[in-house]
C-alpha cells in the first residue's frame, strides 16, 4: 500500500509525500530589474488551486517571504484561513523587498532582522506558528550561520516557529543547520536528471527532511514545452538556455519518456514519483497554479514510487548520457 505520509525529519510532523510549491503563485517581482517571479497570476485560481490540493490530500504548503514580494504568503493565508489545522506551513527568510514595488531589495541575516522578517510573515500567513522556517540565503557564510542557528532556536523557544531548515545545495552548509536540535529539513534542488547524492547522504544519516525544489525543472518535466517555447519577460524562466541545460533536460526526458509514464503516469507524475524512490526523506513541492496542476501532482500520492526496475533503467539511461 502506498504510504500517503512522511515525516518531516526531527520535528515529527507528518506531511503529505508530495507538497504545494508557491513561488508562482506570488506573481511578478524583479531584483535589479530582472525577473524573480512566474509572471501574472490570478489569486482566485491560486485559492482554488490550494483547495484542490488539500481536497487531493496535500498538507504541505512551501513558500517565502520573497515570492511576490509577499504576495504568495497572502495568498497562503487567504487560502488556508479556517483550515490550518489541516497543513504544515513552510515559509522562508533572508530576502528583504518592497512589496509595493514588487522588487528585492537586500538581504539580511541579522538577529533583529530575522525577528523582524518572521513576524512580517506571520502576519502575512495569518498564523500564530509557522511549522518550518527556512534560510533562504543558500550561499551564506557557513560560519556566520552559526549566528542564525542560534536566533533561529530563539524562534522557537519563543513559540513562533516550530522547526527550521536551510534551502542550500551545499552539504557542509547543511551540516551547520544539522548539529542544532530543531533543524528539521535542508530544501534543495533535485530531480530525476539532476541528482544530489552528497546531501542525500547527510539529510539520511542526521535523520533530516529534503525539501526537493525544482523537482519539475520548473515546468521542463512535464512535457510542456519545446526548444520553441518562450516565456513573458515578467517570467523568470525566460532565462531557460534551451541550447544549454534546459535543451539537455528536453534530450534526457526524451529518453526516459516511456519509463517514467508507465503504469498509468503522467510524466509529471512519473518525475515526483522517482523522487519519492530517491530517498524516504525526500517531499518534493512542485510549482503550482492552477487546479488542473494541483490534481495531476497529488495523483503521485496514489502511484506512490517508482519501482526498482524503473529506477534501473533510468540510471543507466543517464548514464548513458553523462548525466550520472
Amino acid at each position: 500500500m502506498t504510504s500517503t505520509t512522511r515525516t518531516l525529519g526531527r520535528s515529527g510532523l507528518a506531511v503529505s509525500p508530495i507538497g504545494f510549491g508557491c513561488w508562482a503563485i506570488g506573481g511578478p517581482a524583479f531584483r535589479d530589474g530582472n525577473p524573480i517571479g512566474w509572471g501574472k497570476v490570478d489569486d482566485d485560481e491560486s485559492v482554488a488551486a490550494i483547495h484542490a490540493a488539500l481536497d487531493a490530500g496535500v498538507t504541505f504548503f512551501d513558500t517565502a517571504n520573497i515570492y511576490g514580494a509577499g504576495h504568495s504568503e497572502r495568498v497562503v493565508g487567504r487560502a488556508l484561513a479556517g483550515r490550518r489545522d489541516e497543513v504544515v506551513i513552510a515559509t522562508k527568510f533572508g530576502n528583504l523587498f518592497d512589496e509595493e514595488a514588487k522588487r528585492a531589495i537586500g538581504r539580511d541575516a541579522s538577529p533583529a532582522s530575522i525577528r523582524e522578517q518572521c513576524d512580517a510573515s506571520l502576519a502575512r500567513l495569518g498564523v500564530d506558528v509557522i511549522d518550518l522556517y527556512q534560510f533562504h540565503i543558500g550561499d551564506y557564510d557557513p560560519v556566520q550561520a552559526e549566528t542564525v542557528v542560534a536566533t533561529l532556536e530563539e524562534l522557537v523557544d519563543a513559540g513562533k516557529i516550530r522547526s527550521f531548515g536551510w534551502s542550500t545545495d551545499d552539504p557542509e552548509r547543511a551540516g551547520v543547520f544539522a548539529r542544532s536540535q530543531h533543524c528539521a529539513a535542508i530544501q534543495l534542488h533535485a530531480n530525476v536528471i539532476d541528482d544530489n547524492p552528497a546531501m542525500v547522504d547527510l539529510l539520511e544519516s542526521a535523520g533530516l527532511a529534503g525539501i526537493n525544489r525544482g523537482p519539475l525543472a520548473m515546468g521542463a518535466l512535464t512535457g510542456k514545452f519545446s526548444r520553441e517555447t518562450t516565456f513573458a519577460a515578467d517570467d523568470v524562466r525566460r532565462r531557460f538556455d534551451f541550447s544549454g541545460k534546459e535543451g539537455r533536460t528536453l534530450d534526457a526526458l526524451d529518453r526516459i519518456r516511456d519509463i517514467l509514464t508507465s503504469g498509468g503516469r503522467t510524466l509529471a507524475q512519473g518525475a515526483l514519483g522517482w523522487l519519492l524512490a530517491r530517498s524516504p526523506a525526500f517531499v518534493p513541492i512542485p510549482g503550482i497554479r492552477t487546479v488542473a496542476q494541483a490534481q495531476d501532482n497529488a495523483g503521485a500520492i496514489a502511484h506512490g514510487p517508482l519501482g526498482a526496475q524503473e529506477i534501473a533503467e533510468i540510471d543507466q539511461i543517464l548514464k548513458q548520457l553523462g548525466l550520472r
